[in-house]
């Protein structure tokens, strides 16, 4: 073996140890019983969303198409996290292999990202819904909806090459120990040896740009729906524009929010012992949150749930919404 050889496998962990939420055995054992129903409201009540939309035909319009997916988003992502930090609370210590957390980070990165631009998406979507509700379904045509979708995936995979490239292009040679429960940037780029500025700049630019723009997007598009909905004579459409946009605004106010919280800093300001809450937050908390939000502020997603349920569990009263759907 050269001596390159050996210093290169000096400076490249073949594991990280993941120092998690806290060293107490009590305090974790009870994040445990709190963190898992979390994890199993969240899972259950996005994917139970996507279900939902595919099976119930009235939903079958852009504004739930773009629900669907970001209710997929959410599952996903948490998902990349959850499940491993739920474990790692019962072990004595944790640790995760070098390209496995890669692999975590550029996963979650990505769909972080691509939720980022999503929202961006469905503030437009409410915008032509609100604005010009004549021409609503011509305006959001099927190719545009995929069109937008496929912008959002796409921002979000840029995004995520970008930061993962850089990251583990570093030599790792101070500690294997990262002060979080999952591979997150901050706290990898403070265990390398080498000069992270160029990484800083790159995770404030790209995340800064991902999510201004996507910010503009949707300010540009609530100060055309508030227009809209001032000029409106109807108090029944001023309060059903409300109630489908304040869902959407209560998911971007939390997502951008916390993310803004832990990457639009300069890394003098990080504390990563206070950033972990923020990180449960935004990775566990927010995706469980979303369905809720958007199903208890919503009279079609609760009609919905409904008539799917008396589909399946009451065959006569699901045969009876049927005929009436065609009537």
């Amino acid at each position: 073996m050269t001596p390159e050889n050996v210093t290169w496998a000096r400076v490249v962990p073949a594991e990280f140890i993941l120092l998690g939420i806290t060293d107490r055995w009590d305090l974790r054992l009870t994040l445990f019983l709190i963190f898992l129903p979390v994890y199993l409201v969240n899972l259950l009540g996005n994917v139970g969303m996507v279900l939902l939309i595919c099976v119930d035909a009235r939903l079958h319009t852009p504004m739930y198409f773009f629900l669907a997916n970001l209710s997929l988003l959410d599952a996903c992502y948490s998902s990349a996290i959850g499940p491993k930090m739920l474990v790692d609370l019962l072990l004595p210590q944790a640790t995760i292999p070098y390209a496995a957390c890669a692999l975590q980070m550029f996963v979650f990165a990505g769909l972080a990202d691509a939720e980022c631009c999503l929202l961006a998406a469905m503030a437009y979507d409410r915008y032509v819904a609100i604005r010009k509700p004549l021409l609503y379904a011509t305006a959001m045509s099927p190719r545009l909806c995929l069109t937008l979708l496929g912008a959002s995936g796409l921002g979000g995979a840029v995004s995520a090459i970008v930061h993962t490239t850089f990251t583990f292009r570093l030599s790792f040679c101070r500690s294997r120990e990262v002060n979080s429960f999952f591979c997150d940037i901050p706290p990898l780029l403070a265990i390398s040896c080498d000069d992270t500025s160029l990484n800083e700049l790159l995770l404030f630019a790209v995340c800064g740009f991902i999510q201004t723009a996507t910010v503009l997007a949707i300010g540009v598009s609530y100060g055309f729906i508030a227009g809209a909905v001032i000029c409106m004579r109807s108090a029944a459409g001023r309060r059903r524009a409300a109630s489908t946009c304040g869902s959407h605004l209560a998911a971007v106010a939390m997502l951008y929010g916390t993310l803004t919280f832990m990457y639009l800093r300069p890394s003098s300001s990080y504390a990563l012992d206070t950033d972990k809450m923020a990180s449960v937050f935004y990775t566990l908390v927010i995706p469980a949150l979303n369905p809720l939000i958007y199903s208890l502020r919503n009279r079609e997603v609760k009609e919905a749930l409904g008539r799917t349920w008396r589909r399946f569990c009451c065959p006569t009263g699901g045969a009876r919404d049927r005929s009436e759907g065609a009537v």
